[in-house]
């Protein structure tokens, strides 16, 4: 199947439309055929005009004896059109669509579908879909209905953007599949297809744009969900066996009790989470077999602690290590937080992000930048261990004996860039890390190359937040509890709306930017605000930061920028406005923005949704405080492709398949279990997965 190719050059109708379909991901045929229908309309009800009654969706088909372009009283545009077939005569109304009386010529056949109304004593057509019948489809019955495709059948309904509309969308895919469907190999062996029921290949991409019946749109989409599951999976298990047969590493004496006296030097207790983790992971430490390990906590559960266990044992084996995170934000955030911890033991700890800020523990500033911008070699006599940001990438940065690499956040990183920090050492142990609450069943089937580790508790002595779903007639009064709490206590707050400004489509949704001004001068207009949203500069975003943590400021308004990497313990209170539009997940990151000290805290959810689902959701905040069962929990209530938070913050993992079908998953495990031993004797299946493994499915 080579339908990967770039669309040529000699399709210049596609040229003014590419900018348009970058926004839907559509970036080769392949992806118009993957490009799945989120429902149908059904047109598949051919009547005669005499039999057609009110309210009918119903196809009609005939010819058209006129149609022409009137003016009504106040100067709008109507087209209206008079269509015969051998028993009546239908009136069809369009308005202000001059285009038609041009498209649709006088005489033609033609085939109409939408609703039947009633306009006075006549049975009208308003604004139906349309189609021109050619003569090989102008004389249709139940085996020929295929050769229309706006109308007379089940009518594929796509993900739309500006410009590009289903109609336009259904043509492209179907002239893809008249030109290229014999391109379309099967590559799952048949014992699979047979074993489930399985439609083949062709027929599935063909019966989920085109369906015979809706029965036929259920089995492609089985067939197809399947597919992307499978892949999925079998790359998994590919990495793994990659991984298991790369050239060894570096196994690192653990010297326990070197290990134990600094872990007992810690101003708190491990948690047994903490404890269960740092084994698992200096198990693989004192392996020649480089570590692959995820590290999923939630946020404050003290995933950077157990990390900074396994860099001060690469320091005492004589390796480097480096740790990278997606902002500056979180880079400095852990550069303080390990300094503070390993600092204190010798270990020299740098920093280098984007801004050009060059800091190393114990080091003069003109040296430090000396080391990290001006030498190619990062020797480990000057420093043991760099954290940073993407500039970390950057050519110039090398390492002479780097044994360790951990990269926080992972799934913000692509697979490219997280092979070119690995690149940096000879094979050095490598430790992910994630916030971001990932249920079982996905965690299993995207990452199921790496060793898992889950730190499910939170420190010893941390306090619960206490979270409640705030009715809309309750909101004065809790802006007067939150301002009275802030004088008696002490203490701060955040206020996170979706948006840093508004949007005409969605002017009900609070944004930053005005929202920050109104609660500036009419809610809160005796308490200090400040606002902090993702376009501002690093240094504007950090000056900020620092703001807030000195205690300069009381409410900070904000975006989901915060969702990681900010640590204010004083910080005691959040409100999230519009919280039916994150996932549960995504909440309870941002509702880890507080309660890091030792006050009780609060989280305030604010919705004007009446969604009874939505209020579900919302209300399960109030009682459930760990994030894998929330993941879990968003997974079963609202499917995958919106556990990670809303559309503005990543794309769904999957196109066609859900992780809450956990039937689907079971089969799609055993299946590839079975197969991953004898893959070299099924080239078609090898060759797809290969094209498979180049992506990275993420949840964020």
């Amino acid at each position: 199947m080579n339908l990967k190719d770039k669309i040529s050059n000699a399709e210049r109708i596609l040229k003014m439309y590419w900018s348009r379909l970058e926004k839907l991901g559509i970036y080769t045929f392949e992806d118009f055929l993957f490009h799945i229908p989120f429902r149908y309309e059904d047109y598949s009800l051919i009547s005669k005009i005499s039999r057609v009654q009110p309210g009918e969706t119903v196809t009609i088909q005939g010819e058209v004896l006129e149609i022409k372009t009137q003016y009504t009283k106040r100067g709008k545009r109507i087209q209206r059109a008079k269509i015969q077939d051998d028993t009546a005569v239908l009136d069809v109304i369009w308005f202000n669509q001059p285009y038609l009386t041009r498209t649709i010529p006088q005489n033609s056949n033609i085939s109409l579908s939408g609703k039947a109304e009633l306009n006075g004593q006549k049975i009208i057509m308003q604004s139906p879909e349309y189609e021109i019948l050619t003569p090989n489809n102008a004389e249709q019955n139940a085996e020929q209905r295929g050769k229309t495709i706006h109308t007379g059948r089940l009518v594929p309904i796509y993900p739309e953007t500006h410009g590009i509309s289903s109609k336009w969308l259904r043509r492209q895919v179907h002239r893809i599949l008249t030109e290229h469907k014999n391109k379309l190999d099967e590559y799952l062996p048949y014992s699979i297809i047979e074993k489930n029921n399985f439609l083949e290949f062709k027929e599935a991409i063909e019966q989920i744009h085109f369906p015979k019946s809706i029965e036929y749109a259920l089995k492609a989409r089985q067939r197809l969900s399947f597919d992307e599951l499978f892949l999925l999976h079998l790359a998994s298990l590919s990495r793994k066996n990659q991984w298991k047969q790369s050239f060894p590493g570096f196994a690192f004496s653990v010297y326990e009790d070197k290990a134990k006296d600094f872990v007992n030097k810690f101003p708190f207790t491990l948690t047994i989470s903490q404890k269960r983790a740092t084994e698992e992971i200096l198990n693989d430490l004192a392996s020649d077999k480089p570590m692959n390990r995820l590290l999923e906590g939630d946020v404050g559960s003290g995933k950077t602690v157990v990390s900074a266990i396994a860099m001060y044992v690469a320091f005492l084996n004589g390796f480097q290590s480096t740790l990278m995170a997606p902002t500056e934000i979180l880079a400095n955030q852990h550069y303080n937080t390990i300094s503070n911890l390993l600092a204190p033991f010798g270990v020299k700890v740098g920093l280098k992000t984007g801004s050009s800020k060059y800091r190393v523990s114990s080091i003069k500033k003109k040296k430090a930048k000396n080391i990290l911008n001006t030498k190619y070699i990062i020797h480990n006599t000057d420093l043991d261990i760099l954290i940073g940001t993407h500039a970390i990438l950057s050519e110039k940065v090398k390492f002479d004996k780097l044994g360790l690499v951990i990269i926080d956040e992972q799934q913000r990183f692509g697979v490219e860039q997280r092979s070119i920090i690995r690149q940096k050492g000879k094979n050095p142990h490598l430790l992910t890390m994630t916030a971001t609450p990932i249920p079982r069943t996905v965690a299993l089937t995207i990452y199921g190359d790496l060793d898992l580790s889950y730190l499910d508790e939170m420190p010893i002595g941390r306090k619960k937040i206490k979270t409640w779903l705030v009715p809309t007639e309750k909101r004065g009064a809790a802006y007067k509890w939150i301002e009275t709490q802030i004088k008696q206590t002490d203490s701060q707050a955040f206020i996170i709306c979706p948006f840093i400004e508004e949007s005409e489509s969605m002017n009900t949704v609070k944004a930053a930017k005005k929202e920050y001004e109104r609660l500036k001068k009419e809610v809160f207009p005796h308490l200090r605000l400040g606002m902090l949203h993702g376009k501002m500069k690093a240094k504007e975003k950090e000056e900020m930061l620092t703001t807030f943590r000195d205690k300069k400021m009381d409410i900070l308004v904000a975006t989901p920028v915060v969702e990681v990497g900010i640590d204010i313990p004083n910080s005691t209170i959040i409100i999230i406005e519009a919280s039916e539009r994150f996932g549960l997940a995504q909440l309870h990151q941002l509702r880890g923005r507080v309660g890091r000290g030792d006050k009780q805290s609060y989280c305030l959810l604010f919705t004007q949704s009446e969604s009874e689902l939505a209020k579900k959701r919302l209300k399960s905040m109030e009682t459930v405080h760990n994030g894998a069962a929330l993941a879990e929990l968003d997974l079963q209530l609202r499917g995958a492709g919106d556990v990670y938070g809303t559309l503005q913050h990543g794309k769904k993992q999957l196109k066609i398949a859900s992780f809450s079908d956990f039937n689907l998953l079971e089969k799609v495990k055993k299946e590839a279990k079975n197969i991953f031993p004898e893959l070299e004797k099924h080239p078609l299946l090898l060759e797809k997965l290969q094209s498979v493994s180049i992506k990275q499915v993420s949840p964020d």
